[in-house]
């Protein structure tokens, strides 16, 4: 088969043959692009918070009337005692902020508390002794806080405050990078002691740049109901629902009147699913123009070799009639098909390019990786073949006897 016979051929459908590789083109680079983003979604979606999100559930109680801090905090006592009784409970703990919420509770850390010097924004979480037990986070250095270190939410922040601090490793390794973070001081509120580095822990939110994502301290704070939040870590996952009703029904039970409700209780999963509901369904819709992208292409394709079949018929009859074999003629419109996409291929791409620069500066989105340009070729080119395989298979069926008909 001579190439020259299949462009030639091509140049007397100069238009057809061009807005067919436009199609392609428009094709491979929204579908490079769209893949592209369907897996950055699907990264964040899957990314580690460091707890053990299968075994922990969360409960809120909102307080009706402010009362004095003693009573409170002797309540909160109260339902923590009534909470760990909970048969199924291993754990449970108070926490500032959850996971997967709806705020961000951070504050600039920096190497110095001179005016002026530079500071990263951190999440803080603070939270009683059980907290690092109930979140089930991983120790790689340093220690755990001591019985005698934990504060107030007053005296956290107050004048001349020395209270230590536990942070994540990659907040260690971005201002401690190739040291230890055990012993070294941080300056967050007031002079902070670094004692002890977990695996990963995250902010409740994404915030601020991509990296700083795992840049979490915890501090020794004993809070109130009022302040924070009820976790229970469970033993058992299948009975996370159970301890839920128990816990809501233990609050109500002993205490004074308060915002109990099981829309404030949910487990870290449900959360989790909550919070990444609208990635999911942009990663759905980009899915649906992909494959709606991918059928027109698919049509458009099938439909001009159906055309170019019907057309040629009596050129493909004359063919048959001096002994070119059904493969001869099925090889010729799967090459042609073949040369067709490339062209489209090879635009697309440039496309794709140019279109991930455009959203790369104006969405700060990541570099599109180039393996994503072979998948999406292969992909049109497979796509191609497919649909052009109907069309070809009638042509190679063409009789010889179609030669000696008149046009």
């Amino acid at each position: 088969m001579h190439f020259r016979h299949i462009l030639s051929a091509l140049g007397r459908h100069r238009i057809a043959v061009c807005l067919l590789v436009l199609e392609i083109a428009f094709s491979c680079a929204v579908v490079c692009n769209a893949l592209f983003l369907i897996g950055t979604r699907l990264e964040r979606m899957h990314r580690p918070s460091g707890a053990d999100e299968a075994h922990i559930v969360q409960v809120r109680v909102g307080s009706i009337a402010s009362g004095l801090a003693e009573a409170t905090m002797a309540q909160t006592r109260t339902d923590l005692a009534a909470l760990r009784a909970i048969p199924g409970v291993a754990d449970v703990s108070i926490v500032n902020q959850t996971l997967f919420g709806n705020s961000f509770n951070g504050t600039g850390v920096g190497l110095t508390d001179a005016p002026n010097a530079p500071t990263t924004t951190v999440t803080q979480y603070l939270g009683n002794a059980q907290l690092a037990g109930t979140l089930g986070l991983k120790l790689v250095d340093g220690r755990w806080f001591k019985p005698d270190e934990f504060v107030s939410d007053e005296q956290l922040e107050g004048e001349g405050a020395t209270v230590p601090v536990i942070i994540t490793r990659a907040m260690a390794e971005h201002f401690f990078p190739g040291q230890s973070a055990a012993g070294k001081v941080i300056y967050a509120f007031g002079t902070n002691r670094v004692v002890g580095v977990v695996d990963r822990l995250v902010q409740p939110r994404d915030y601020g740049p991509a990296e700083s994502y795992e840049y979490a301290m915890l501090f020794p704070v004993n809070l109130s109901y009022a302040q924070g939040t009820y976790l229970l870590r469970v033993k058992d996952a299948s009975q996370r629902d159970a301890v839920i009703r128990a816990a809501l029904q233990a609050l109500k039970t002993d205490g004074p009147l308060r915002l109990i409700s099981s829309k404030y209780a949910n487990t870290l999963e449900a959360a989790r699913d909550e919070y990444y509901r609208n990635d999911r369904a942009m990663a759905w819709m980009l899915v649906g123009v992909c494959l709606l992208l991918l059928i027109v292409t698919a049509v458009g394709i099938g439909g001009l070799a159906s055309f170019w079949v019907a057309q040629r018929r009596r050129q493909i009859g004359i063919r048959r009639a001096i002994g070119a074999m059904r493969s001869d003629i099925l090889r010729y419109f799967q090459t042609e098909n073949f040369l067709i996409a490339t062209l489209g291929i090879v635009l697309g791409m440039v496309l794709a390019y140019g279109l991930n620069l455009l959203l790369m500066l104006h969405y700060e989105l990541g570099r599109l990786p180039g393996w994503y340009f072979p998948v999406g070729a292969v992909t049109l080119w497979i796509i191609g073949q497919l649909a052009v395989l109907g069309p070809a298979l009638r042509a190679s069926n063409v009789p010889p006897v179609v030669a000696t008909r008149s046009v």
